[in-house]
């Protein structure tokens, strides 16, 4: 369905503000949103690690969730077992992303290590309006990390920028920009997760125009900085059951708002569940799509999710034998050898260096808005 995201931005009538660096902008801001429905859930979160056999020494970096205003963490214990070891706690530089990081020497078998605390998610709300976005002209170099095209996972080189001259021919509007770019993601890209990165690669996108979350979202924000804004990919936890825990979802600076998040994938999917649906008839169709694109393009977080790490390409604390493109569960290491990422919704996969085994327990009961059509009903 074309053009899908455009409807409503093509309709809007604003004039252009332009923005040079102020104090206003700031990289590390915290989120500028309306907060709603909070959920408060007790986690019990472990990870089974089996290094190859004879190991001499295995290391496990666990990301550690903090507060913000989207989010706060509250009792927190964490525990290995068979063998009890003390983890060290410690924020890499460039984000601010905290880890437990441990060291197994010797391990004969399997390692636990199983995380316990409690967290209050928000959803959050911005509200956003193409007319009220600003363009930055001359951002402040805080922001650098943020714009670069030469990560691991988030690149920016001429086969994006060419394909950029055809999605937003002529830039105006950020929004309105990135309504074009997610448009066209909609438009020509597949979900899968047989054939994915699990890297936010922006390149495996380009290329394959499929992949799971990661790679909707590392294509994004690569997209987005090629138009010059500031944009990231944040890695979290879905808090209900399902076989692969971990999820990512786009973020983008968007003056006077801030950081803005949006999950291109899921509404993506919402929106397919919607058109497939055979108990619906094709106005309510027409009008539920509607709601999930109005949606996405006002900015939209649920709380059903929560954030663990910000950010693409960075050094571990401690550091690993190499930077990382992202940490989607824990990163680990056997010997100074990265362990193979596991993707336990691949149905080709039948063998795993770790597995999550999680459960999550909230105060009261609450529907995924990805899955739930009443959250598009009540305006959410």
């Amino acid at each position: 369905m074309r053009r899908w995201l455009l409807c409503g931005l093509l309709l809007a009538v604003f004039s252009q503000r332009v923005y040079a660096a102020d104090d206003s902008l700031q990289a590390n801001s915290d989120y500028q949103a309306e907060r709603r429905n909070p959920v408060t859930y007790n986690v019990d979160f472990s990870v089974v690690v089996t290094a190859p056999h004879k190991t001499r020494l295995l290391k496990v970096w666990l990301p550690i969730p903090q507060s913000d205003f989207g989010q706060e963490v509250g009792e927190s214990t964490i525990t290995s077992f068979p063998n009890a070891v003390t983890p060290k706690v410690a924020a890499e530089r460039l984000y601010g992303n905290r880890f437990a990081f441990f060291e197994f020497a010797e391990p004969q078998g399997a390692q636990i290590i199983r995380h316990r605390f409690r967290i209050t998610v928000w959803e959050l709300h911005w509200n956003l309006e193409p007319k009220e976005t600003v363009k930055v002209v001359d951002w402040p170099s805080e922001f650098n990390k943020y714009r670069r095209g030469d990560s691991q996972a988030v690149v920016v080189d001429d086969r994006f920028r060419s394909l950029l001259q055809e999605i937003v021919p002529k830039p105006d509007n950020p929004l309105h920009d990135l309504g074009k770019v997610m448009s066209w993601v909609n438009d020509n890209f597949k979900y899968d997760h047989i054939d994915a990165s699990k890297r936010a690669s922006a390149l495996h996108g380009l290329e394959k125009r499929r992949g799971h979350c990661s790679d909707y979202h590392g294509f994004c924000a690569s997209m987005g900085r090629a138009l010059g804004y500031p944009t990231r990919v944040t890695y979290g936890i879905n808090t209900f059951p399902k076989n692969s825990p971990s999820h990512c979802k786009l973020e983008a600076y968007l003056p006077p708002y801030g950081w803005v998040s949006f999950d291109v994938s899921e509404t993506q999917r919402l929106i397919a569940k919607i058109n497939q649906d055979e108990t619906i008839d094709s106005e309510d169709k027409k009008r539920l799509v509607r709601a999930a694109n109005d949606r996405l393009l006002h900015g939209f977080r649920d709380n059903t999710w929560y954030v663990q790490t910000r950010g693409t390409d960075y050094e571990l604390a401690p550091p690993a034998t190499k930077r990382v493109p992202v940490v989607r569960t824990i990163y680990a290491e056997a010997d100074g050898v990265p362990l193979l990422d596991p993707d336990p919704a691949n149905v080709e996969e039948r063998e795993f260096a770790w597995m999550t085994v999680h459960k999550f327990t909230p105060d009261r009961p609450v529907a995924y808005a990805f899955d739930d059509f009443r959250s598009l009903e009540q305006g959410q």
